[in-house]
């Protein structure tokens, strides 16, 4: 089993090897119900690619200290994978997020599309933000990453558009998860080969609608059917993501 991962603050250069890095807070709590004491060896993340490989040399349970032993940069696998995810109803909201988030996907955008169910409004819209940021966070410790996918703010059909017009513009591929196309994902995996990023759009359970398809067509994307199953709206981002793994540079 690998070690476990924390997050910490390490400045703003890699910490040297002998540099003490202290953990307070929550990742402090974590340490303790990790039941890890002085001695064991852990990784530090700062949730941008830096990952430190540190061991510990003080547990108190509200103050963690680790001595480095190495510290270095993680690339960041190619292409980029974004994932346009229409939100799903409360209970599936959470899992979504973090099933993307432990197959690798790299930005998470939330979408307001015309057939969901779930609304963000008001203060609402920032309180679940902060919640998929909180469940991204989570999850790639629990995947052991060094990079946290940033959720942005809330997008509605325009907004999504834009981004795939932008994307597609700077060459990279946008697909819309459809399951009544007929072109399949390995089309689309194809094209994203030699590509620096790609966008998967994700649609809420009723499905894109016509009028959404048609929008995002004309900016640039790909509708594509995943496989030959249908899929649940909180699987699809993560299984496009690991599909697109073996198929492109991604997995190396």
């Amino acid at each position: 089993m690998g070690l476990p991962v924390f997050l910490a603050d390490f400045g703003v250069a890699l910490p040297a090897p002998g540099t003490g890095i202290t953990l307070d807070g929550p990742e402090a709590k974590h340490v303790k119900v990790q039941r890890l004491a002085a001695g064991d060896e852990v990784f530090l993340v700062d949730g941008s690619g830096r990952r430190v490989h540190a061991r510990i040399s003080l547990a108190d349970g509200s103050r963690v200290t680790c001595d480095v032993l190495s510290a270095n940069d993680d690339d960041r696998p190619t292409p980029h994978v974004t994932v346009v995810q229409a939100l799903p109803k409360s209970d599936r909201a959470e899992l979504a997020v973090d099933l993307m988030t432990e197959a690798g996907v790299d930005a998470i955008v939330p979408w307001s599309a015309r057939r969901c169910v779930a609304k963000w409004t008001g203060p609402k819209a920032a309180k679940a933000r902060d919640k998929w940021a909180a469940t991204a966070r989570e999850a790639a410790k629990q995947a052991r990453r060094s990079w946290i996918p940033p959720v942005a703010e809330l997008h509605s059909g325009k907004d999504v558009a834009a981004l795939i017009e932008d994307v597609v513009g700077r060459g990279g591929v946008a697909a819309v998860l459809h399951e009544a196309e007929h072109r399949p994902f390995a089309e689309v995996a194809a094209a994203a080969v030699d590509a620096a990023e790609i966008v998967f759009v994700v649609g809420p359970e009723g499905g894109v609608d016509d009028e959404e398809i048609e929008l995002f067509r004309a900016a640039g994307a790909v509708p594509v059917v995943l496989g030959p199953t249908v899929l649940r709206t909180a699987l699809a981002g993560a299984a496009a993501t690991s599909a697109l793994g073996p198929l492109t540079r991604r997995w190396g």
